[in-house]
């Protein structure tokens, strides 16, 4: 059998190939993030790591702000895409009536994964760097909006509690983000579960279910 993209027109093979190496360039692009911090997310670490010419990320790429600009959406929805497919499959398996359980699971799973890390490394870079502020902070509001509209067909069951479903996400990520910061003096057992069950009850109590 011929390799699949034998039976695509040449330009339609290019446009493929081009877009897959973007993507890859964006990928390491979070990997860099995530190792070295803001400061290590450059074109020319991204090149290397990806071991492709100047001239290739140019292309793809001409200014590092372009670079982390995709990167910040990668970030934002491959999260999401993640979390989405882990909460259906997970609900799938353990049933309705462990709604909030399986949510509250979900979501803690999603902020433990390379992209949450690389959202953290961006937001703490934006708060004193006014140039990746400009963009950062509109796609994270832009984000927000999405992740609302998402989660309102995630929870059909929910919309009759808008508000409290609102709350509850935010609540929801508040105190993920404060357990995955503070890890290193809660470490990864008993106290960190405590936390995860008070906040399954406290959600519950938001949707009149306990």
């Amino acid at each position: 059998m011929l390799p699949e993209h034998n039976a695509l027109p040449p330009e339609r093979w290019q446009q493929r190939k081009s877009a897959q190496t973007r993507l890859r360039l964006v990928q390491a692009g979070i990997k860099c993030l995530v190792e070295h911090g803001y400061a290590g997310l450059t074109t020319a670490a991204v090149a290397l790591r990806c071991d492709v010419s100047r001239g290739a990320m140019h292309h793809h790429f001409p200014t590092r702000l372009e670079l982390v600009s995709a990167v910040v959406d990668q970030v934002f929805y491959d999260r999401m895409r993640s979390f989405l497919e882990d909460y259906f499959s997970a609900l799938q398996e353990r049933g309705e009536e462990l709604l909030v359980e399986v949510a509250c699971e979900a979501h803690w799973r999603s902020v433990q994964t390379p992209e949450y890390a690389a959202y953290l490394e961006l937001a703490s870079a934006a708060r004193t760097d006014s140039e990746l502020a400009q963009f950062f902070d509109p796609a994270a509001q832009r984000f927000d909006d999405v992740w609302t509209r998402e989660m309102i067909e995630a929870f059909p069951q929910l919309r009759d509690k808008w508000d409290a479903m609102k709350l509850a996400n935010d609540i929801v990520s508040a105190t993920h983000m404060g357990m995955v910061l503070n890890a290193p003096v809660f470490g990864r057992g008993e106290r960190m579960a405590r936390v995860q069950s008070l906040l399954v009850v406290v959600i519950k109590g938001l949707y009149g279910t306990v």
